[in-house]
């Protein structure tokens, strides 16, 4: 599928482009099932992740990881806090500053939820053979790289 100057065609591009949208929206409906089964929203399983990716954060900090304005992280950490998945801490260094913490209990969340994702990913893959899922983690891992550039 590429032209005469060995260039991809743009019908390939566009049913690439159409996979990987079409794939996004089937793991997020998927995502949102599993958490279904769990005491989080969405939005609050994102900021978890950010949390357990980077550590303690300020509500500021968490709000432009999550795209999210200020006043709306508030109520997201208020709701958070009384589900007792976090909780604000002062930073030790300058007590003017807080920061969101996450309890045993966001953790636990969040490894229940990633089992059940990974799951869910293992009974596809299931469906392949190793080196065709061997080649799907490489050529992914490849895309992945080229698109961080």
């Amino acid at each position: 599928m590429e032209n005469k100057k060995g260039e991809l065609s743009e019908e390939l591009i566009l049913d690439i482009e159409h996979l990987l949208r079409e794939m996004s929206v089937l793991i997020k409906r998927k995502g949102r099932d599993i958490l279904n089964h769990f005491p989080i929203t969405p939005p609050q399983f994102t900021a978890l992740l950010w949390l357990n990716q980077e550590g303690d954060m300020t509500i500021g900090e968490l709000s432009q990881k999550m795209y999210l304005a200020c006043s709306t992280m508030t109520d997201l950490i208020d709701r958070m806090e009384k589900n007792g998945v976090v909780e604000r801490v002062r930073d030790a260094r300058d007590r003017r500053v807080v920061r969101v913490h996450m309890l045993e209990r966001g953790k636990r969340i969040i490894r229940d939820v990633m089992k059940a994702r990974q799951a869910y990913l293992a009974e596809i893959l299931s469906t392949f053979s190793p080196e065709e899922v061997e080649s799907i983690r490489k050529h992914l891992t490849r895309l992945y790289e080229r698109m961080k550039e």
